[in-house]
C-alpha cells in the first residue's frame, strides 16, 4: 500500500506548483491531463544510466501497460534530446544519481524545461528528507529502487491516474524533515528560468561574471542582469549568500553539491 496525496494535500505538499505557473504548468490533480485516455498508448521515458535497472523498469512499465511505448536515456542531456524530438510522453521515470547530475538538479531541470511532463523519481536514496525534497520540487511521486516489480507497476499506474505516489513508510516521516526556510528556498529556486539556473550553477562553482559570460557566450551585462534577478528571486543580497543557501540544500538532501549544470567543482576528482 502507499500514501496517495491528492486534492488539497497535493497543493500543500507540492510547494513549487505555484512557482511553475509562469511556465504554464497545469499538471495539478483536478487540472491535469496525466490520465492515459482509454484506448490510447501510454508513452514513457526511463532515465537511468544502469542498463539492468532500465530493463527492470521496462518490465514494470510493460506489466502496468502492456502496449506502452517506452524509450530510455542513460543521461540527462540524452533525455532532453528525446523529449525535445519526440514529445507526447505521459511520464518520465528518473534516477536522481545519473552521471553529471548532482542532488535534485536533474529533477529541477526537467521540471523547468518540460513543465507539463510528470516526473517520478525512482531512487535508491530512501531517506525521508530526500523524498520530501523530491515532492517539494514537484515530482509526481517517489518509488524506491528496492520495490518489487509488481509494486513498481502499481505505483506507475497510480501516478498515471493522477495521484502523487509516496510509500507509506516514507511519506509521514519525510514531511517533518524540511523546515519552513528550506521549503521557501526550494520554492524560490523553482522560479528560476533555465538560463538563470545555469548562472546559479556557475556562481556555486565560484566563477566570476566574466567567466560565466565566456561559458554561456553572452555579454557580461547579460550575466549581471541574470545575477541580479537570481538574488532578487532567492531573496538574498550577495553571491556569498547564494552559495550558503545552495550548500544548505545540499546538506539536507545529502546527495552532493547543488549545481544545476552538473559541473565538477574545483578540486573534485569525481562526480
Amino acid at each position: 500500500m502507499a500514501t496517495l496525496v491528492a486534492g488539497e494535500q497535493v497543493r500543500a505538499i507540492r510547494l513549487v506548483d505555484k512557482a511553475f505557473e509562469d511556465h504554464a504548468f497545469d499538471a495539478m490533480v483536478g487540472e491535469t491531463d496525466m490520465t492515459v485516455q482509454s484506448g490510447a498508448m501510454a508513452k514513457f521515458l526511463i532515465i537511468d544510466d544502469h542498463p539492468l535497472f532500465r530493463e527492470a523498469l521496462h518490465s514494470a512499465v510493460t506489466l502496468a501497460y502492456p502496449d506502452a511505448d517506452t524509450l530510455d536515456a542513460a543521461s540527462l542531456p540524452e533525455a532532453c534530446e528525446i523529449l525535445a524530438a519526440e514529445g507526447g510522453f505521459d511520464l518520465a521515470l528518473l534516477d536522481l544519481s545519473i552521471p553529471g547530475v548532482r542532488g535534485m538538479d536533474g529533477l529541477l531541470h526537467l521540471r523547468t524545461n518540460f513543465p507539463r511532463l510528470p516526473v517520478v523519481v525512482v531512487s535508491g536514496h530512501e531517506d525521508p528528507k530526500v523524498v520530501s525534497q523530491v515532492i517539494a520540487y514537484g515530482a509526481a511521486g517517489f518509488i524506491p529502487k528496492s520495490a518489487k516489480k509488481a509494486a513498481l507497476a502499481d505505483a506507475i499506474q497510480k501516478v498515471i491516474n493522477g495521484a502523487v505516489f509516496v510509500p507509506d513508510n516514507l511519506a509521514a516521516a519525510g514531511d517533518e524533515q524540511i523546515d519552513a526556510h528550506v521549503r521557501d528556498m526550494i520554492n524560490r529556486v523553482a522560479t528560476l528560468t533555465p538560463q538563470q539556473l545555469k548562472v546559479l550553477g556557475m556562481i556555486c562553482d565560484g566563477l566570476l561574471n566574466k567567466q560565466i559570460a565566456y561559458e554561456l557566450q553572452v555579454g557580461e551585462t547579460t550575466v549581471k542582469a541574470h545575477v541580479s534577478e537570481i538574488l532578487r528571486k532567492l531573496n538574498v543580497h550577495s553571491r556569498t549568500q547564494v552559495v550558503i543557501e545552495m550548500s544548505r540544500l545540499e546538506q539536507i538532501s545529502g546527495l552532493g553539491p547543488s549545481d544545476p549544470l552538473g559541473h565538477r567543482r574545483s578540486g573534485s576528482a569525481n562526480d
